[in-house]
């Protein structure tokens, strides 16, 4: 190759590469209002986002995989938490963790009601972006370490169409994201109740004289915890707060009534 030539494949080259780079990012400008739900951003939001700012969140905290790693990725915080959770924990975070335990604690960032407010709904908007699946393992968020055996334990793809195998695959899912909240090793406790012996558990639940739901087997139990949890609260510091529990209640409309039996029948394996 003549200094001629590779003069001009190195022209031609940035040429090209400089025209893909301007087609990639006039594309992508096109799409950030339908990506993001720009028409969602209520002032609520913009709000919010001011006050994630201003308390210097991001030194922590990660949004889409930018930012500190030195606490949990929040990108999908809201869907793994709901409101009522998010709510108690800003008021006070050290009802959940303690530094003795669990060798962290998050400082007070003493937000008054309305900040909290406005932090959730910024939150809630930064959970529906179309992240495309970024970041790719969103890091888990509890009050102790689940043990890897637990997580290794459970394939990606569920072996068959077994309500069972399947509900094993969708409990470690995102959403609806019920690791985030509830392990499945005995004395494990994270956000929720660790569901080691919840088929056991559920059937006892019913036969007592304060359980305030309509269940009438372990099965109906499973089922009522998840599409409507505070129907019966089980008893803990940091379950539920004002008699509402902190599992959102909106998987009747997020998850379809199959995988909600597919979750009943995994459950039901957890003796």
């Amino acid at each position: 190759m003549t200094k001629r030539h590779t003069r001009m494949f190195f022209i031609g080259g940035t040429l090209l590469f400089a025209a893909i780079f301007l087609i990639l990012t006039v594309d992508s400008h096109r799409q950030f209002n339908t990506l993001t739900h720009s028409d969602r951003i209520t002032p609520a939001v913009s709000e919010g986002k001011d006050v994630w700012h201003r308390k210097n969140c991001v030194n922590c905290h990660t949004l889409l995989g930018e930012g500190a790693y030195y606490a949990p990725d929040l990108t999908k915080i809201t869907q793994q938490r709901g409101t009522p959770y998010l709510t108690a924990f800003l008021k006070d975070p050290s009802q959940f963790y303690s530094e003795r335990v669990h060798r962290r604690l998050m400082p007070n960032p003493n937000l008054s009601d309305a900040e909290i407010a406005q932090v959730i709904a910024f939150l809630d908007w930064v959970s529906n972006i179309d992240n495309a699946g970024w970041p790719p393992r969103p890091i888990l968020v509890s009050g102790s370490a689940v043990p890897s055996a637990e997580v290794e334990a459970t394939p990606a793809v569920a072996a068959s169409n077994d309500p069972i195998a399947l509900g094993q695959v969708l409990f470690r899912s995102t959403p609806p994201g019920c690791f985030a909240c509830h392990s499945t090793v005995a004395g494990t406790t994270l956000a929720g109740p660790s569901l080691a012996g919840i088929a056991s558990r559920a059937a006892a639940h019913i036969g007592q004289p304060d359980y305030r739901g309509t269940a009438t087997d372990a099965a109906g139990y499973i089922r009522e915890s998840i599409e409507t949890p505070s129907a019966h609260i089980v008893p803990g510091a940091t379950f539920s707060a004002a008699g509402r529990s902190f599992m959102p209640d909106n998987f009747r409309a997020t998850l379809t009534p199959a995988q909600i039996e597919q979750l009943v029948a995994y459950l039901l394996t957890l003796h």
